[in-house]
């Protein structure tokens, strides 16, 4: 099975069964309390070139940092559509995002501009041979990218993760993490 095969029946498995998603096996994640390993990729921004540091953007506040599968397939486009959506909510609490995928960089440019998924509104970046997704616990035994969500503090502790191949509850899940730690620094 080739591998844009295999993305593809990932993908429709994510949007067509979300019931069966949860009969699949989790996967390690980073845990909650540790600290995430800061990495610096290649990536783009409304479809300009960039180079995405975690360590330079937990200075500005919380990231939350989602690891998916591959651009241009069912589940990770709506995934990515979902987080443009959040952005501004995201923005509002302090946070900001990015997209990470084990998938080609050539692929990434329009992806980070296409009104249907990124919009322009985070960046994603390329872990070419899924090397990020590997120190963080997040592949899939294929060893693509598993779709992963993390909230990761200024101090670079993990929030929180959640790790679900369905893409519908990544966003308001991390987002509500977003907004308890901000609440929690206020009191």
């Amino acid at each position: 099975m080739n591998r844009r095969l295999l993305l593809s029946a990932i993908a429709a498995v994510s949007l067509a069964a979300p019931l069966a998603i949860g009969a699949l096996p989790a996967f390690a994640a980073l845990k909650v309390g540790t600290k995430a390993p800061d990495f610096t990729l290649p990536g783009f921004q409304g479809g300009k070139a960039l180079t995405y540091s975690l360590a330079a953007a937990r200075k500005k506040g919380p990231v939350v940092v989602y690891f998916f599968p591959a651009a241009f397939t069912g589940g990770c486009d709506l995934e990515a559509h979902l987080f443009a959506e959040a952005a501004d909510d995201y923005a509002k609490a302090g946070a900001t995002i990015i997209g990470v995928t084990a998938g080609s960089i050539e692929r990434l440019q329009e992806f980070s501009s296409d009104n249907a998924r990124c919009s322009g509104k985070f960046p994603v970046a390329a872990d070419k041979g899924a090397a990020v997704a590997k120190l963080w616990d997040s592949t899939l035994p294929v060893g693509i990218s598993n779709r992963t969500s993390y909230v990761i503090a200024p101090d670079g502790t993990v929030l929180y993760v959640h790790s679900d191949m369905n893409a519908q509850k990544h966003v308001e899940l991390t987002l509500d993490a977003v907004k308890q730690w901000k609440a929690g620094k206020k009191g």
